[in-house]
């Protein structure tokens, strides 16, 4: 039977299984987002859960309205993972040996008895929240967690588990039987019994803290093999080795058999966690993620959806999630939009004034919304894209490197490669470790090329040089039936970053005028400090 947290089908699920009409978002662009931050996983790739289906966002964002309105939900399944973990973990050891020994059907039997715990725990947290559930996924997992712990057979399984642990796990020793030949050497030797009772030394230090100084059935009255560290390693290995065997003998019947029996019955039903265990992992780490961001204080959009030919990207109080998480000040929403204006933006101001932080926050809003989520906003409508491109460069951006230069240059050629007009492409501080000459050429060549293929963007810079060429460039995107380009500032008021994104063309000296008036350094403020 079908279910998933993520898919609501069979063939929606197999098209994303086979990354089919999936974005190209890939973990250097995760990275790149601070997504990795946001979203830590352990045991699966962030990046195989986008999709550009609207039907696919919809059913999950069921998923997350359940979650956001039943926290509880999260904590079941939160309790969930670590059991489910070790069940993975423990077949991996049971490969690794082998099957067969005495340890691989321990291994067996743990695995069971987590299985068994896991189901209960869904179970009674599950319960009571079966009826408060609305999305099509939750009600799914509810009715098959519910069907399962209720059946029969689950009953005869628990059953059955119990006694047989208990015989397994009570063993603490078992009774040796060696005959001997005439001579008196071992000449076959046997498992005579297996006992619950460890077998005491016979020693009389041992008797007199005990009490007793009888003989009974577990004293020793020598011991068979010293276990102490001047044994040699192989001795002690072979004795080991013997005993194991042994004890394999004499459960194996009855181990056999019960994994036999119940082999089919539990892998089919732990497979069936096991599939859904990087889903289950996803939903519980993306619903705590909406859940710091609220009680943060932080707005949250159910984003509306528009075709993806539409390119729509309209956003009111937008912000970055990953900011708004590590720092205590208020944080400075802005609105933002892509439209027929402008298509493509020159974002221009203030070394750390805020550029790299709005350029984040579009591109988190629509990988977050492309993986089913709320979008860090008051208000969001937009359109999937087909791929988000990221070209953050790393290092000291302000020196001249022509090597690096032409990693850029490789790296952005790459970008261009793989885009369509249905793309997102985000450039920070691009072509920063050159010239501001040979940058803004080579920047205004990049963005005639974007804006002929149509897509949207932000090209977040340092280079006032470029929004100045506006007017030439976008001459050259139109007569190719390009896009346009247009202009964003990273405002300053007072002197002050004030983090608010403006749409306006860049006043390139405003920024060194206000911080020259800040601390007197404007040639009126220095000549009447001469006049004094």
């Amino acid at each position: 039977m079908f279910l998933s947290l993520l898919y609501p089908d069979e063939e929606s699920a197999a098209r994303g299984a086979r990354r089919e009409g999936t974005p190209h978002i890939d973990e250097r662009v995760c990275a790149e987002l601070g997504l990795d931050k946001l979203l830590p996983l352990r045991g699966c790739s962030l990046s195989s859960f986008f999709t550009a289906d609207p039907a696919v966002i919809a059913y999950r964002q069921e998923i997350f309205d359940d979650m956001r309105r039943l926290p509880a939900l999260g904590e079941v399944l939160g309790d969930a993972i670590p059991v489910l973990f070790d069940i993975l973990e423990l077949r991996r050891m049971d490969e690794d040996l082998g099957a067969g020994g005495t340890e691989s059907y321990l291994y067996s039997i743990t695995e069971i008895e987590l299985y068994v715990s896991c189901i209960d725990s869904l179970a009674r947290g599950l319960a009571p929240l079966s009826d408060k559930v609305k999305s099509r996924g939750f009600s799914a997992l509810c009715d098959r967690i519910r069907e399962l712990s209720e059946s029969d057979y689950y009953r005869e399984l628990n059953q059955g588990l119990s006694q047989l642990s208990s015989r397994i796990r009570e063993v603490k020793s078992i009774t040796v039987g060696v005959n001997l030949d005439a001579r008196l050497r071992p000449a076959s030797a046997g498992v005579v019994s297996v006992n619950a009772e460890p077998f005491k030394s016979g020693e009389l230090l041992d008797k007199i803290l005990r009490m007793s100084f009888r003989n009974d059935s577990f004293t020793c009255i020598a011991q068979l093999l010293p276990y102490d560290k001047s044994q040699p390693e192989n001795r002690r290995d072979a004795m080991t080795h013997a005993f194991h065997g042994a004890l394999s003998d004499v459960f194996r019947s009855s181990v056999r058999g019960w994994r036999r029996i119940v082999g089919e019955y539990v892998l089919e039903n732990t497979d069936f966690l096991l599939k859904i265990l990087p889903e289950i992992e996803f939903v519980t780490c993306a619903a705590s993620l909406l859940s710091s961001l609220e009680k943060r204080g932080c707005a949250l959009a159910l984003p509306q959806l528009r075709p993806m030919g539409e390119k729509a990207f309209t956003a009111e109080a937008l912000y970055n999630a990953d900011v708004a998480l590590r720092i205590e000040d208020e944080i400075v929403p802005n609105d933002f939009s892509f439209d027929d204006h402008g298509r493509l933006y020159i974002l221009t101001g203030p070394n750390r004034g805020g550029k790299s932080v709005i350029t984040c926050a579009v591109g988190q809003a629509q990988a977050l919304v492309q993986l089913g989520l709320y979008a860090p906003a008051k208000s969001l409508v937009l359109s999937p894209v087909d791929g988000i491109f990221t070209h953050f460069p790393e290092g000291a951006e302000d020196t001249i490197d022509k090597g690096r230069l032409g990693e850029e240059c490789a790296r952005l050629r790459e970008i261009f490669d793989g885009i369509s007009e249905h793309s997102l492409v985000l450039l920070d501080e691009s072509l920063s470790s050159t010239g501001a000459y040979e940058a803004s050429y080579i920047a205004a060549e990049i963005l005639c090329g974007f804006g002929v293929a149509r897509l949207r963007g932000i090209f977040s810079t340092h280079l006032h040089e470029l929004a100045a060429r506006l007017d030439e460039i976008n001459d050259r995107i139109a007569a190719e039936g390009g896009v346009r380009v247009d202009t964003l500032v990273a405002g300053i008021e007072e002197g002050k970053r004030s983090f608010r994104v403006y749409r306006r063309k860049p006043d390139g000296k405003s920024y060194a005028r206000d911080i020259a008036d800040k601390y007197g350094l404007s040639f009126e403020s220095l000549k009447k400090s001469l006049q004094q």
